[in-house]
């Protein structure tokens, strides 16, 4: 996210694989071969939202309502969940001094929780593999200590979490690594302009993992402060 933006989200998107293979990554194909007449083009928020590359297309306000509505359409009937943890970068440096171990945090946040709502489905002791997009050696050989340390040590359920760690190209054509960054700026957006019109995040917000009472906090969504 652009250096001004005072938001940090990351967000995990929990698929079934059946549903993923037969049903989300299908769709996502034909509204690719739908705007671009192949499905090589990987969608990235950024992209979209300031359209480069083959996103230029969306210079044409009539195309771009098209798209976006096709879009949310299909992230709208996508059976997922979302597991997302949302930090204001300015308050976490008055209170760490940086934002170095940000992205840390946040992996903990939605770790513990993803393996909350496993349990509670009865796939604790099945192997789920969570796929990261690489962001540089360095920063993926700290991610990747990071989540073997919480997984092996430092988690409340006394035994190992049952996660594999997967890190992908961030220009491989993985259909939940696009959904995933499509849909945490809406959140963070969420997050700092409560009261604005935020079309994208009323679609996402049937799919927060929730409480037992029904609360998305501290479920589907962790916030820092």
């Amino acid at each position: 996210m652009e250096k001004t933006y005072p938001m940090f989200v990351l967000a995990f998107c929990v698929f079934n694989k059946h549903q993923y293979t037969t049903v989300i990554t299908p769709k996502l194909q034909e509204f690719k071969f739908r705007y671009f007449g192949h499905d090589m083009v990987v969608l990235h928020e950024h992209e979209i939202r300031k359209p480069k590359g083959p996103f230029t297309i969306l210079f044409d306000p009539e195309i771009r309502e098209r798209f976006m509505t096709d879009l949310n359409t299909i992230i709208a009937e996508a059976d997922f969940k979302i597991v997302a943890t949302s930090i204001r970068k300015d308050e976490f440096v008055k209170n760490h001094g940086d934002t170095d171990n940000l992205y840390n945090v946040a992996v903990r946040s939605c770790l513990k929780r993803l393996y909350h709502f496993l349990d509670a489905q009865g796939q604790s002791r099945c192997i789920t593999n969570i796929i990261f997009e690489q962001r540089g050696k360095q920063e993926d050989n700290e991610l990747e200590l990071e989540f073997r340390r919480v997984c092996d040590e430092e988690n409340p359920t006394g035994v190992p979490l049952p996660f594999s760690i997967v890190l992908a190209n961030k220009q491989i054509n993985s259909c939940g690594l696009q959904l995933a960054d499509l849909v945490a700026r809406p959140i963070g957006r969420k997050r700092l302009n409560p009261q604005q019109e935020n079309r994208a995040y009323d679609v996402l917000e049937t799919k927060f993992l929730r409480s037992a009472q029904g609360d998305v906090g501290g479920a589907g969504l962790d916030c820092y402060p």
